[in-house]
């Protein structure tokens, strides 16, 4: 306990520190604290934004760099494959009460209600299968799956909780093999289109499931592709089970654990990411932790102390740097 007592934490920190520049931390003044309170990589989430957008938000980082002479890398992450509920009639978010039945339509036109509504995935009635559980918004809504009807592209479910559907919410389905590319048209435009021209520094490909995607991307970046990291998250069963394969293909590795916590039981999540990250640290590559580290700063000036053991534990399994995300990009 004594030498607990000792120990100091004034020292020049050794893990990096990813931020996301969103609405909150955009502007040149904001970045220039972020940069001065260590971020070293600037997250950029395409899964929100257009290309005016990111590209003022470059802009001012580069003008914060220059103002405070510190250096800090671009991160460009993709979207990638995600599957989304539909609108809803009047833009009235719905009240799901537990227990009721409720028809899920493929057909994506569809303005829903209490009683369907829509999601973007086409073959969902065909991967699906009664018994299985689809997951809304961040898993907040679950719904287990009584019927398929595949000639007209409709799943029947029952609500196992109540709740509150707004439209447009990431929908997860654990356990089935999404027939989805990894590397969707609108990631090669804003690679190609944004990543490139801007000479960005890393690029992270969400939703990961097979070493091959990394090779793709190589392939589209061409000449460009030794100048830019290809960062790997891990998000679903299927990348799981291929992690191996994944890491011999990428340049760094991120821990997911957003999308990952929807796929696998949460109990296991702490182990999966424990072992993901000593993976990464024998091969001698980064490694990063993401996904509410910090969170309750959004509101808050102080993390709880689970947070901050949740921090200090990443830092001692040896992960290179931490991602904040909403903490940052919202708080």
């Amino acid at each position: 306990m004594d030498h607990i007592n000792d120990v100091t934490v004034e020292k020049r920190p050794k893990t990096k520190i990813v931020c996301t520049l969103g609405p909150a931390s955009r502007s040149v003044a904001m970045v220039e604290k972020l940069l001065r309170a260590g971020m070293n990589v600037a997250r950029f989430n395409f899964s929100h934004g257009s290309h005016e957008y990111h590209q003022e938000t470059l802009d001012n980082l580069r003008q914060a760099m220059d103002n405070t002479g510190i250096l800090c890398a671009v991160m460009l992450d993709t979207k990638g494959p995600e599957i989304r509920t539909g609108f809803l009639k009047d833009g009235k978010p719905v009240q799901l009460k537990q227990g009721q039945e409720i028809t899920i339509s493929t057909d994506y036109s569809i303005k829903g209600d209490e009683t369907m509504i829509c999601m973007s995935y086409k073959k969902l009635a065909v991967d699906v299968k009664p018994g299985m559980v689809i997951l809304c918004a961040d898993g907040t809504i679950s719904f287990t799956v009584l019927s398929c009807d595949v000639e007209n592209g409709l799943v029947r479910c029952r609500c196992e909780n109540s709740a509150v559907l707004g439209e447009r919410k990431n929908v997860n389905l654990p356990g089935v093999v999404v027939d989805l590319p990894t590397l969707t048209e609108k990631d090669k435009e804003d690679i190609l289109q944004w990543g490139v021209p801007n000479k960005i520094d890393m690029i992270a490909l969400s939703f990961v499931r097979k070493g091959s995607d990394l090779v793709e991307v190589r392939k589209l970046l061409g000449k460009h592709a030794k100048n830019i990291l290809l960062m790997s998250k891990v998000e679903n069963q299927e990348g799981v089970a291929n992690f191996d394969d994944i890491l011999a293909n990428s340049d760094a590795f991120m821990v997911a654990r957003g999308d990952l916590g929807m796929e696998i039981p949460i109990e296991k999540i702490f182990l999966a990411q424990k072992v993901m990250i000593y993976k990464c640290n024998i091969q001698g590559k980064p490694v990063v932790t993401a996904t509410q580290m910090l969170e309750s700063m959004i509101k808050s000036p102080r993390p709880t102390r689970a947070e901050a053991t949740d921090v200090a534990n990443a830092v001692l399994d040896g992960c290179w740097s931490l991602s904040r995300t909403r903490s940052s990009d919202h708080g």
